[in-house]
């Protein structure tokens, strides 16, 4: 059997801002492909470009293993990979173009060569893999082992024919989850990962998909890969997977990177039951919804089972803008949500989105007045990005000809007209930011007042924090003020 090396495009290097955080995950996607090649007797090697300099540090590992296929499948599980960032993009580019010059066949899966399949078959790509692809793979590879040189049978392809552009009908997703082998995490150096979240949070995490897809329609989100149905792999068959990882992995903490965790009802209770039962002392983090997160069994249920923080997409403060993004939940839900969470000991944290269509200053002081009524545990800001596919993105397409992609997470560039300049929404950063820290440092103090007996040096320093950032958020909002002109 021929040798096929697998790699992705998401390197830290080209990320400042995910680089300085130093909490990098390894590529899941990757490794499911890699898992199922392997078991079907493919000769597979990784190449994990997580901490690689540039993009040809690919040419040593090309020329050790000399592979007869070279795939590049990125992480389907990832935001960074979704939003497409042309420092990536760049990259594997430049890494299909040397592994051409080794004779390599060439093949793609990521969101971005599935809405830009074109592109890549342009920088030198053979196939491109559409939507969820490692059957898609498996069946190209094999097809290509066995001499045949006709994939049109093939579901989910994108590739060159003549001097044209071959196209087959998309792959139907997998629904039994259960199916797929666990990621080949043997495969790559998981040390470096250990090191950098040692060094800046003290412990090591690490992912888990425990589901595929999401059923909702938030107008602005994108799911090129595993769209929007939503399947879901067994409590057990996940627990397995753990207890495996405890041994092997030795982690810390998970981070379960499903869009949703646990809408399938009552999946949670059972995974729960069965953390308890395996003895597992689970510590993990999970991105869920308001209007899920307002119901006390599941939530109480993910307190039993470890969760310690609970991303929520909060997005706004006003009822306007939800609606507008057809979120599908209400700022009433949202601080519902948030109490219940504290209640339970797990801590809330928010995803805020500025920026969208017809948001206004009045909408804005709303996101603001929730952030610092409610005081999440983090927050995470970003501004409203036009993702291909999407209804917003058609909604905005014919002004994203001068630029459609960031650079990199920290660009934040608003890349269609708004009601305020770009300069408006980086400025909003970080005022938002200093008034959040402001809060979180008064509510501290209060605390503290009420009940002096519990201080403890924590708390003590970051209530006095506050004689930093009281005047630290006057002097961002005065220049805020000085920018908000509309555009």
């Amino acid at each position: 059997m021929k040798k096929v090396l697998l790699t992705h495009s998401y390197f830290l290097q080209f990320d400042a801002k995910q680089k300085k955080l130093g909490q990098p995950y390894a590529p899941l996607g990757t490794l499911y492909a890699a898992a199922v090649l392997r078991q079907h007797d493919f000769d597979v090697s990784v190449h994990d470009v997580m901490f690689a300099h540039n993009a040809d540090e690919v040419i040593q590992c090309l020329e050790r293993v000399q592979p007869s296929y070279f795939v590049l499948y990125d992480d389907g599980f990832n935001y960074l990979t979704k939003m497409c960032l042309t420092n990536m993009r760049e990259a594997a580019f430049k890494m299909i173009g040397l592994a051409k010059q080794r004779n390599c066949v060439v093949i793609v899966s990521s969101s971005d060569s599935t809405d830009h399949a074109e592109k890549y078959l342009a920088a030198g790509a053979d196939f491109i893999l559409l939507g969820e692809a490692e059957q898609t793979l498996l069946e190209l590879l094999q097809s290509l082992e066995a001499g045949s040189k006709n994939v049109d049978t093939i579901q989910g392809l994108v590739y060159k024919q003549e001097n044209k552009v071959g196209k087959t009908p998309r792959r139907e997703i997998l629904r039994d989850l259960d199916s797929l082998p666990f990621p080949a995490w043997d495969l790559i150096d998981l040390e470096p990962y250990r090191q950098s979240w040692l060094k800046h949070a003290g412990y090591f995490s690490v992912n888990v998909g425990t589901t595929r897809g999401c059923p909702f329609k938030c107008n602005w989100c994108a799911k090129p890969i595993y769209g929007n149905r939503y399947n879901a792999r067994s409590p057990q068959n996940v627990v397995d997977e753990l207890l495996l990882l405890n041994e092997n992995v030795n982690y810390d903490h998970i981070w379960f990177c499903d869009d949703i965790f646990g809408l399938k009802p009552g999946w949670v209770q059972e995974f729960a039951e069965l953390v308890l039962k395996n003895k597992l002392q689970l510590k993990f983090k999970i991105q869920s919804r308001a209007d899920l997160l307002v119901q006390e069994n599941y939530v109480s249920a993910l307190a039993k089972a470890g969760c310690e923080n609970v991303w929520m997409g909060a997005e706004s403060g006003s009822q306007k803008i939800l609606d507008a993004m057809d979120k599908g939940t209400t700022v009433d839900q949202i601080e519902t949500a948030t109490a219940l969470l504290k209640k339970h000991g797990i801590k809330p944290s928010f995803f805020i989105q500025f920026g969208y269509l017809g948001e206004t200053g009045a909408d804005i002081s709303l996101t603001i007045k929730m952030i610092n009524k409610l005081l999440p545990h983090e927050i995470g800001i970003s501004v409203s990005y036009p993702l291909p596919g999407t209804k917003f993105h058609e909604t905005v397409k014919e002004q994203l000809k001068g630029k459609a992609n960031w650079t990199d997470s920290d660009d934040l560039a608003m890349l269609f007209q708004n009601q305020y300049p770009p300069s408006f929404y980086k400025q909003l950063h970080r005022y938002v930011h200093k008034s959040y820290r402001k809060h979180l440092a008064l509510n501290t103090a209060s605390k503290l007042l009420q009940n002096p007996l519990t201080m403890e040096f924590n708390a003590v320093k970051k209530a006095l924090s506050v004689l930093y950032y009281i005047p630290a958020t006057y002097l961002q909002k005065r220049k805020l003020r000085q920018l908000q002109q509309p555009a």
